[in-house]
């Protein structure tokens, strides 16, 4: 099995952990944690009551689960990589998160949530079908009837990505004084809906390569996983703030629901 076949969410975070708050979340956009957790707060809280219990699937070094608990919700996450729970737990408030270590699609946590989410693509992360679909039936087990489960994603670009491995080009993706982040793309493979990104940092000190592999997944095919797990869509915006979502969106959220009993 090679180093490519291997990868899997525990690889992404112990490879990234040393550049991921300096550097990777500066692919996102500014303020984006913030809604995002402005309205998964929102919507736990419209519940059975105050304080609905939350879990973060990939939790990483807490960015979006750091400001809900600061706003009184109980939050708990799941995590493959030992250097990001490390990261997490640093941070002012990570006491204050229940992390439980594991691979998202398979882990068992106690109880149930009336909201699991998973942002920032951190689900294309599971390297094949298989495993996004057990992911999809695992959270639909630890979901409350009627609780929602969240996931945001980009929207695949398979031309982009066969262009960024065929020409070997790469762009800037973040700058700051002690270097410069670039995104390029090794390798593309549109049957398997795999792609190999890399980023290159320059800095003083050198250039070092980060590489990572994910299995990406068109908003249809979401939906199917959902309704395979026993979910059924609920709505779908192109951002954290509802924008409408249409053929040009780069992203979506989209709200899953349990049925109620």
């Amino acid at each position: 099995m090679t180093e490519e076949d291997r990868f899997g969410p525990a690889d992404y975070g112990d490879r990234l952990a040393d550049v991921y708050d300096d550097w990777v979340v500066r692919l996102q956009d500014e303020g984006d944690a913030e809604l995002a957790a402005k309205f998964l707060g929102e919507l736990a809280r419209r519940g059975r009551g105050e304080g609905e219990p939350l879990l973060e699937l990939g939790i990483g070094s807490g960015r979006v689960a750091l400001p809900l608990a600061a706003n009184g919700l109980q939050v708990t996450g799941i995590e493959a990589s030992q250097k990001m729970i490390d990261l997490l737990k640093a941070r002012p408030g990570g006491d204050r998160i229940t992390v439980v270590a594991g691979d998202m699609a398979d882990v068992d946590v106690p109880g149930t949530y009336e909201v699991v989410f998973v942002v920032f693509n951190t689900f294309l992360l599971l390297p094949s079908q298989e495993e996004q679909l057990r992911c999809f039936t695992n959270v639909a087990k630890r979901l409350r009837p009627g609780g929602a489960f969240v996931v945001q994603a980009f929207i695949p670009n398979p031309g982009l990505y066969d262009f960024g491995a065929t020409t070997g080009e790469r762009m800037e993706v973040a700058r700051r004084d002690e270097g410069v982040l670039y995104l390029g793309m090794r390798q593309h493979d549109k049957v398997a809906q795999l792609m190999w990104p890399r980023y290159t940092l320059e800095s003083g000190d050198g250039e070092r390569t980060y590489d990572v592999k994910y299995r990406y997944v068109w908003p249809s095919e979401f939906d199917l996983m959902a309704l395979n797990a026993g979910l059924v869509i609920e709505s779908r915006s192109a951002d954290w703030s509802g924008a409408e979502f249409t053929a040009e969106s780069e992203s979506h959220v989209t709200v899953y629901r349990k049925p109620a009993e």
